[in-house]
């Protein structure tokens, strides 16, 4: 099965970026919005895994959390302004992914990530070759038609209220995918409980 670890975002965190989505649509750019459900903070991508390694994994997943802490996660605001820590994938002149950043959480899942990252090297897994940038995406870029635009509306986003979660879990996810999209199913659940 193909499978990826993430922490599960709360529905007022999704109706957040799903208004941020709606304001960004407005630039016709030719984007593939993620949907609302399917939003979610990778931790790590797995590809393919078998299910002794499934096991495995929910072990290590299991041991991680007995020594983390639940933590809040906030998206990521500019305190002058209300902006949003929105951006592109590898820039804003050629984007490919549109990401927004978080403000609350951003070190926590870092370290979350790492001792992720570091205990599944220990069973075949190649560790991740840059550092883990907490970020949700939002949406993926099809063509540059428009870009100008939605350089335009990324940078004049402004948001009034964002909000606030606490994480206490880390989920194991399979991901299925399908020429509609891919449809994510929850394997594991490893509460936070430190």
């Amino acid at each position: 099965m193909r499978a990826f670890i993430a922490i599960e975002l709360s529905n007022e965190i999704r109706c957040s970026l799903a208004q941020i989505e709606s304001h960004l649509k407005y630039s016709g750019a030719d984007i593939k919005w993620a949907e609302k459900d399917n939003i979610h903070l990778t931790l790590k991508f797995l590809g393919e895994i078998t299910e002794e390694k499934s096991e495995k994994i929910k072990y290590i997943l299991d041991e991680i959390a007995k020594q983390t802490k639940p933590f809040e996660l906030s998206l990521k605001i500019s305190k002058e302004e209300s902006i949003p820590f929105l951006g592109a994938f590898p820039n804003l002149n050629h984007p490919r992914v549109i990401w927004l950043g978080l403000d609350k959480g951003a070190a926590e899942s870092r370290l979350v990530a790492e001792k992720v990252d570091d205990a599944l090297l220990k069973i075949g897994f190649q560790k991740e070759s840059r550092p883990f940038a907490a970020h949700l995406t939002i949406g993926r870029v099809r063509s540059p038609k428009n870009k100008e635009a939605l350089k335009e509306k990324i940078s004049s986003l402004r948001l009034k209220d964002y909000s606030l979660q606490l994480i206490d879990a880390i989920t194991l996810f399979q991901s299925t995918l399908t020429p509609k999209g891919p449809i994510y199913t929850k394997i594991h659940e490893s509460k936070l409980i430190n």
